[in-house]
């Protein structure tokens, strides 16, 4: 099997999916690797020593995915300019693609469809569960450490004020209130780093557990209580709210916004749209100045306000909603998601013949698109909200 590590288009995305470290492994496996020249750039890993490891550079996109039998990538495919061509229509049908695909964000539902209609196999890493036996493929936890640092210095760098208490000659400043709207594995992270700076912070979550992990790390924990049979599933990990819980939600958080000079917001159900937290009106009563970093973009984002892939100021609040912050850090990005990956590629192909083991508990939710039909719930369920047309998939 022919395995290719392509490299990233989207902008800003300088992450890579696979290093010259886990390429030897899959050499080890049986595999023959194909990695497009420059793929490890970002990350600042030479061609060079990809072929070292045994990889064979391939020059083209074009060349790279009509040869791949299983594609790695970071982030879902997109139009390459350079090539004048989708990245998907360059695939070879009936091949396998493995990456963030984020299936349920409105944006990407046209690319599933074509994923679909030119009969690719697809995973994708944001929906692997979190259980135990998982936590070397997690891909999405590995991601989200990233995010939560690194997001919070982007509102650092945007907010108009010190973030610490500072004592000047003229008197003290107050330090900067941050306000965490989930406290997963984002928030935490988020937290932990906010303070460090020096930031007052407060924290929101629906989970009991998430709660007491942010009040351990110095944050008060603020907001409501929600019945655990509402708030979560199996694992702890989030379930979506009903509309009722919603609108409860949205009117606590109302008011702390109003107090908040910075707003980090990461709530997600895995593999579904991220539901909307913070309404444009909600936006308009905040402090001019204040800064809002929607790092659930990706999957739709959590404030109303938020563009995709954009950085802009609207009612005097900065709001950020760029889509792939870890590919902001790309070399403990792409060591983390790349071991991820090569622990979510032996389980997928761990079966003695070498085909895929497509019932594997881990893999199964993973899966978005196979045998020309749409399979991932969180994506058919997006689209019937959408009022997109919809083809339910069938059985594997």
């Amino acid at each position: 099997m022919i395995v290719a590590v392509p490299r990233e288009i989207l902008e800003n995305e300088h992450r890579v999916a696979a290093l010259p470290e886990t390429v030897a492994e899959y050499a080890r496996m049986g595999f023959r690797v194909l990695v497009e020249s420059m793929a490890g750039e970002g990350a600042y890993r030479t061609d060079q020593e990809y072929a070292a490891a045994g990889a064979e550079i391939v020059s083209s996109p074009e060349e790279l995915y009509s040869r791949a039998d299983l594609i790695l990538k970071v982030k879902q495919p997109c139009f390459n300019r350079m090539a004048g061509r989708h990245e998907v229509e360059m695939m070879r049908p009936g091949a396998f693609l493995i990456g963030f695909l984020h299936p349920a964000a409105p944006a990407n539902h046209q690319m599933v469809e074509m994923l679909r209609d030119r009969d690719i196999t697809s995973f994708t890493m944001d929906s692997i569960p979190r259980i135990s036996r998982a936590q070397p493929m997690d891909a999405l936890t590995s991601m989200s450490t990233v995010s939560g640092y690194r997001s919070t210095l982007i509102a650092a760098m945007h907010l108009p004020k010190f973030v610490p208490m500072i004592d000047t000659a003229v008197g003290t400043t107050k330090p900067a209130r941050f306000l965490i709207i989930g406290a997963g594995v984002v928030g935490l992270q988020a937290i932990a780093t906010a303070r460090r700076l020096g930031g007052i912070v407060e924290a929101l979550d629906t989970r009991l557990a998430a709660r007491q992990a942010a009040q351990s790390l110095g944050a008060k924990v603020v907001g409501f209580e929600t019945p655990p049979e509402v708030a979560v599933h199996e694992a702890d990990q989030a379930e979506p709210l009903p509309d009722e819980w919603l609108e409860r939600e949205r009117a606590v958080i109302a008011p702390l916004l109003e107090q908040a000079d910075v707003v980090i917001s990461s709530v997600l159900v895995p593999g579904e749209m991220a539901p909307v937290l913070i309404t444009e009106s909600m936006v308009e009563r905040m402090k001019p100045g204040s800064v809002i970093v929607d790092v659930a973009i990706d999957q739709g984002g959590n404030c109303a306000v938020t563009r995709p892939g954009c950085e802009y100021s609207t009612h005097g609040v900065f709001v950020c909603g760029l889509l792939n912050i870890p590919g902001a850090m790309p070399v403990h990005a792409s060591w983390l998601y790349s071991s991820n990956l090569l622990e979510f590629v032996r389980n997928l192909f761990k079966q003695p013949d070498g085909s895929p083991d497509l019932e594997d508990e881990l893999v199964r939710p993973t899966i978005v698109t196979h045998a020309r039909q749409l399979l991932h719930k969180g994506t058919l369920k997006a689209m019937s909200i959408t009022g997109h047309p919809v083809e339910v998939g069938g059985k594997l």
